[in-house]
């Protein structure tokens, strides 16, 4: 409840955001949107179906459902309530936005900020992050569009990831195209999946994979025609769901615990590594050349 208390005192409006779409694993598209004039309209949507179990989360933040303080806040406390409701055993995870299931982190919360809102909003990653990785619910990624940096991040919480089989949209951990490190609780969700080999060239590279090289590589388990990713995860979580609840929360546990303790065990030092990269005076210059990069490209 503390933690909940701490993320609603720290709710402040969008000032901007970044989004990264890309039409090829080899092209990035990228924009900077004006301020949103309603940043108090939700941005989870929650369905659950008490008759099955299961909860779908639909991200409703337009345009691309980018990772701000805010987004955050709300993400964990609607995880937090369908947790605490016994009879909800199942969470699909979708976007309600076209073509994209989540830009990423908001770049303009790392930009000009100063270190406490910085350190606010890094806690708030982190708890997204522990939420959906240690989750007892089986949660499914229904990635219906483009996942960059924590786009991806947040797919790779889920159990299974299902996406659409579209060549324009993309997924992967591409931080050092920005110039920025992925921490090592972002390398030790990419390892566990894909293995040491394709995590390190993805990280690397900042790497952003088409639906079908996510798949060759594992970054995704299954691909879809798009229109029917939800319908598929639909029928994709009576498959999990037909295990006996505690056998799946024991094996989920004994398989992502160590990891998880990773980063609760170093969390504060993280949280100051992070601000005090990311305030560093050669970091915001390369975020600012970056922006107004950007706003050329707009223009």
């Amino acid at each position: 409840m503390a933690l909940r208390a701490a993320l609603l005192s720290g709710k402040r409006g969008l000032s901007g955001l970044l989004c990264q779409l890309s039409s090829s694993s080899s092209h990035v598209r990228v924009c900077v949107s004006q301020q949103r004039t309603n940043s108090t309209a939700p941005k989870i949507k929650v369905d659950f179906n008490q008759t099955t179990g299961v909860a779908v989360m639909n991200m409703q933040s337009p345009p691309v459902n980018s990772l701000s303080l805010d987004f955050l806040t709300e993400l964990c406390i609607a995880v937090e309530k369908l947790e605490m409701d016994k009879s909800c055993r199942g969470l699909i995870l979708t976007s309600s936005q076209p073509k994209v299931f989540s830009a990423g982190l908001d770049i303009m919360e790392m930009y000009g900020q100063s270190p406490e809102r910085c350190a606010e909003f890094w806690r708030a990653v982190q708890e997204m992050w522990l939420k959906l990785y240690s989750s007892n619910m089986a949660v499914i990624a229904a990635i219906n569009g483009s996942s960059p940096a924590g786009g991806c991040l947040m797919s790779l919480t889920c159990d299974y990831r299902i996406m659409a089989d579209n060549p324009r949209y993309s997924i992967g951990l591409n931080e050092t195209q920005l110039g920025i490190v992925a921490p090592f609780w972002f390398k030790d969700s990419l390892v566990n999946t894909v293995g040491h080999r394709h995590a390190e060239m993805g990280l690397e590279l900042g790497l952003l994979y088409s639906p079908s090289e996510a798949l060759r590589i594992g970054l995704v388990d299954q691909l879809v025609p798009e229109d029917q990713v939800l319908s598929t995860a639909t029928q994709t979580m009576t498959k999990w769901l037909a295990i006996p609840d505690h056998a799946r929360h024991l094996s989920k546990s004994m398989m992502r615990k160590p990891t998880v303790d990773k980063l609760l065990s170093s969390r504060e030092s993280d949280i100051q590594n992070f601000v005090s990269f990311i305030t560093k005076d050669s970091i915001q210059k390369s975020l600012r050349v970056y922006l107004e990069m950007l706003k050329k490209r707009k223009g």
